[in-house]
């Protein structure tokens, strides 16, 4: 089993990762950690909570909160994307006295330095959100974060257009400047970007085929989070969902899923037209940038893990 730690921005499609970690017996989820953007904090850190609430994990992973604002720049959200709770309006029944979590009493990033410490060499990160909370455990205890084992992180838009700017993708547009800090890293680490993501999606088709028919608390948790219209056979008026951050926990999963390129990325962190963008560059540290990926294979995985 990987000791992994998930630092996510718990939108509809970080709630979906977090299920597929949790369900998989390849991952030990140590911890999950909260940060600014699709919705503010205190909304991460209570839609965490709902999360686990609704997976009851048997081993309580630590949780904490990280940074309720980019190292630069403005705050964004994806409330048009996501809802205003985050979670597209899904109902998940909590029952008072019950935590299936332990709070972390410091921040995020202590605790992602505390666990490469506990776990030298053996702890995953997988970042679903802005890289906030990386980076501010970069600057902070370098010497921590070498020894962590490998990152997934997803974000980006290498060599195809971006979804909240013609060249920026949200995660790396939320805070360039701790993206460009993790990326010169020098970290093992691997990118998962639009590139790839916008081949694995969720589809009228496969809600029919594979969601609807498991009649579980996951099933109608992802109806009900991305606004299926079984009689318009949509999402909230949209053809698909994709699952960009589920695709990050599912390299980790099994790294056979993806085909990688070792490239050196720069991120534009002036403000303009180009903002937040990723290009690649001739010199610097290397990342696997996901290039490639078995979208079947995925999905087959995903859908197996949802029951």
């Amino acid at each position: 089993m990987k000791k992994v730690l998930i630092d996510c921005d718990v939108g509809v499609d970080d709630a979906l990762a977090l299920i597929l970690a949790f369900h998989s017996p390849e991952l030990e989820v140590k911890a999950v950690t909260g940060v600014n953007g699709n919705v503010p904090l205190e909304q991460v850190f209570e839609n965490i909570q709902k999360v686990l609430s609704l997976i009851r994990p048997k081993s309580k992973p630590f949780i904490a909160k990280g940074a309720n604002q980019p190292l630069k720049g403005k705050t964004i959200y994806a409330h048009s994307v996501h809802g205003k709770d985050g979670l597209g309006g899904a109902k998940i029944e909590r029952r008072k006295g019950e935590e299936f979590w332990q709070i972390f009493a410091g921040r995020a990033d202590d605790l992602i330095t505390n666990m490469a410490h506990q776990y030298p060499h053996e702890l995953t990160l997988i970042a679903t959100g802005p890289l906030t909370n990386l980076a501010l455990a970069l600057q902070k205890n370098p010497e921590g974060m070498r020894k962590v084992k490998e990152v997934s992180i997803m974000g980006g838009a290498v060599r195809t257009r971006g979804n909240i700017t013609l060249h920026a993708e949200f995660n790396i547009f939320s805070d360039p400047l701790a993206a460009k800090i993790v990326f010169e890293s020098g970290l093992p680490m691997t990118l998962v970007p639009l590139d790839v993501t916008h081949h694995v999606s969720l589809t009228s088709a496969w809600m029919e085929e594979k969601v609807k028919p498991l009649k579980n608390p996951f099933s109608k948790f992802v109806i009900e989070a991305t606004g299926y219209n079984p009689a318009a056979q949509k999402f909230r008026n949209k053809e698909v969902i994709y699952l960009h951050d589920p695709l990050a926990v599912g390299l980790v999963i099994d790294p056979n899923l993806v085909r990688t390129e070792r490239l050196s990325l720069d991120v534009e962190t002036q403000e303009g037209e180009h903002y937040g963008q990723i290009k690649e560059a001739k010199e610097g540290a290397k990342v696997e940038v996901c290039l490639g990926v078995d979208a079947k294979r995925f999905l087959e995985l995903f859908f197996e893990r949802l029951k």
